[in-house]
Protein backbone atom coordinates (compact mmCIF):
# COMPACT_ATOMS: atom_id res chain seq x y z
CA UNK A 1 0.00 0.00 0.00
CA UNK A 2 1.25 3.36 -0.67
CA UNK A 3 0.08 6.76 -1.31
CA UNK A 4 1.65 9.68 -3.72
CA UNK A 5 0.26 13.12 -4.87
CA UNK A 6 -1.33 13.68 -7.98
CA UNK A 7 0.55 14.79 -10.99
CA UNK A 8 -0.95 14.97 -14.64
CA UNK A 9 1.18 11.92 -15.45
CA UNK A 10 -1.28 10.42 -13.36
CA UNK A 11 -4.55 11.76 -15.36
CA UNK A 12 -5.80 8.47 -16.86
CA UNK A 13 -5.93 6.61 -13.96
CA UNK A 14 -7.79 9.27 -12.28
CA UNK A 15 -10.13 9.52 -14.87
CA UNK A 16 -11.20 6.16 -14.29
CA UNK A 17 -11.10 6.28 -10.58
CA UNK A 18 -13.49 9.27 -10.27
CA UNK A 19 -15.43 7.59 -13.56
CA UNK A 20 -16.13 4.74 -11.14
CA UNK A 21 -16.92 7.04 -8.03
CA UNK A 22 -19.34 8.97 -10.07
CA UNK A 23 -21.27 6.12 -10.92
CA UNK A 24 -20.88 5.12 -7.25
CA UNK A 25 -23.49 8.28 -6.81
CA UNK A 26 -25.38 6.99 -9.63
CA UNK A 27 -24.27 9.04 -12.52
CA UNK A 28 -23.98 8.57 -15.79
CA UNK A 29 -20.21 7.08 -16.75
CA UNK A 30 -18.03 10.13 -18.80
CA UNK A 31 -14.20 9.35 -18.70
CA UNK A 32 -13.65 11.64 -20.93
CA UNK A 33 -15.45 14.55 -18.51
CA UNK A 34 -13.88 13.12 -15.77
CA UNK A 35 -10.54 13.69 -17.53
CA UNK A 36 -11.40 17.07 -18.47
CA UNK A 37 -12.07 17.69 -14.96
CA UNK A 38 -9.36 16.45 -13.06
CA UNK A 39 -7.05 17.76 -15.79
CA UNK A 40 -8.41 21.41 -14.87
CA UNK A 41 -8.15 21.29 -11.20
CA UNK A 42 -4.59 20.00 -11.39
CA UNK A 43 -3.47 22.56 -14.50
CA UNK A 44 -4.95 25.35 -12.38
CA UNK A 45 -4.17 24.23 -8.83
CA UNK A 46 -7.33 23.86 -7.80
CA UNK A 47 -7.35 20.78 -5.69
CA UNK A 48 -5.09 18.27 -4.50
CA UNK A 49 -5.35 14.45 -5.20
CA UNK A 50 -3.81 11.62 -3.42
CA UNK A 51 -3.95 8.22 -4.91
CA UNK A 52 -3.49 4.63 -3.31
CA UNK A 53 -1.93 2.05 -4.99
CA UNK A 54 -2.10 -1.86 -3.89
CA UNK A 55 1.12 -2.75 -5.33
CA UNK A 56 1.16 -1.11 -8.87
CA UNK A 57 -2.19 -0.37 -9.59
CA UNK A 58 -3.96 2.49 -8.50
CA UNK A 59 -7.08 1.67 -6.10
CA UNK A 60 -8.64 4.57 -4.11
CA UNK A 61 -8.20 8.56 -4.26
CA UNK A 62 -8.81 11.35 -2.14
CA UNK A 63 -9.23 14.86 -3.34
CA UNK A 64 -9.04 18.11 -1.41
CA UNK A 65 -10.35 21.66 -2.10
CA UNK A 66 -8.89 24.83 -0.94
CA UNK A 67 -10.96 27.14 1.61
CA UNK A 68 -10.51 29.74 4.31
CA UNK A 69 -11.76 30.52 7.12
CA UNK A 70 -11.42 34.13 7.99
CA UNK A 71 -12.82 33.80 11.79
CA UNK A 72 -9.35 31.37 12.37
CA UNK A 73 -7.51 33.01 9.53
CA UNK A 74 -6.35 30.01 7.87
CA UNK A 75 -6.71 27.63 5.43
CA UNK A 76 -9.57 24.82 5.21
CA UNK A 77 -9.09 22.22 3.10
CA UNK A 78 -12.43 20.51 2.27
CA UNK A 79 -12.00 16.77 1.38
CA UNK A 80 -14.54 16.65 -1.07
CA UNK A 81 -13.98 13.04 -2.59
CA UNK A 82 -12.84 9.79 -1.35
CA UNK A 83 -12.94 6.94 -3.07
CA UNK A 84 -11.84 2.95 -3.01
CA UNK A 85 -12.55 0.55 -5.81
CA UNK A 86 -15.32 -2.10 -4.46
CA UNK A 87 -13.02 -5.15 -4.41
CA UNK A 88 -10.30 -3.04 -1.86
CA UNK A 89 -12.79 -1.41 0.52
CA UNK A 90 -12.53 -2.89 4.55
CA UNK A 91 -8.86 -3.18 3.70
CA UNK A 92 -7.27 0.36 5.65
CA UNK A 93 -7.08 2.15 1.87
CA UNK A 94 -10.02 5.00 2.57
CA UNK A 95 -8.71 5.14 6.02
CA UNK A 96 -4.93 5.77 4.85
CA UNK A 97 -6.16 8.37 2.55
CA UNK A 98 -7.95 9.87 5.28
CA UNK A 99 -5.14 9.92 7.68
CA UNK A 100 -2.61 11.43 4.74
CA UNK A 101 -5.14 14.19 3.90
CA UNK A 102 -4.87 15.19 7.62
CA UNK A 103 -1.49 15.25 7.60
CA UNK A 104 -1.21 16.86 4.51
CA UNK A 105 -3.39 19.74 6.39
CA UNK A 106 -0.89 19.99 9.29
CA UNK A 107 2.14 20.22 6.91
CA UNK A 108 0.37 23.26 5.27
CA UNK A 109 -0.18 24.90 8.72
CA UNK A 110 -4.14 24.49 7.81
CA UNK A 111 -7.11 24.50 10.45
CA UNK A 112 -8.24 21.31 9.43
CA UNK A 113 -10.07 18.75 6.99
CA UNK A 114 -14.17 19.43 6.64
CA UNK A 115 -16.23 16.77 4.81
CA UNK A 116 -19.48 15.59 4.71
CA UNK A 117 -21.25 12.72 3.76
CA UNK A 118 -24.54 11.79 3.12
CA UNK A 119 -26.67 10.42 6.11
CA UNK A 120 -27.32 7.10 5.03
CA UNK A 121 -23.80 6.25 4.21
CA UNK A 122 -23.21 4.62 7.68
CA UNK A 123 -19.90 3.47 6.07
CA UNK A 124 -18.20 6.44 6.19
CA UNK A 125 -19.72 7.98 9.39
CA UNK A 126 -17.79 4.92 10.74
CA UNK A 127 -14.51 5.45 9.39
CA UNK A 128 -14.55 9.29 9.84
CA UNK A 129 -15.62 8.68 13.43
CA UNK A 130 -12.87 6.15 13.83
CA UNK A 131 -9.85 8.68 12.44
CA UNK A 132 -11.11 11.62 15.02
CA UNK A 133 -13.57 13.60 13.22
CA UNK A 134 -16.27 15.02 14.79
CA UNK A 135 -20.20 15.51 13.71
CA UNK A 136 -21.20 19.08 13.52
CA UNK A 137 -24.02 19.77 15.53
CA UNK A 138 -24.63 23.11 16.19
CA UNK A 139 -24.59 24.52 12.31
CA UNK A 140 -26.54 24.08 9.76
CA UNK A 141 -25.76 23.90 5.96
CA UNK A 142 -28.12 25.51 3.25
CA UNK A 143 -27.77 24.65 -0.26
CA UNK A 144 -28.93 26.95 -3.43
CA UNK A 145 -28.72 26.40 -7.28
Amino acid sequence: MSIHRATLKDLDVLAELLDLYRKFYHQESNIAAAKDFIEERLTNEESVIFITFHEEKAVGFAQLFPSFSSVSLKRIWILNDLYVKADYRGKGYGEDLVNHSILFAKDTDAKGVLLETNVQNETAQRLYEKIGFTKETNHFYFYSV
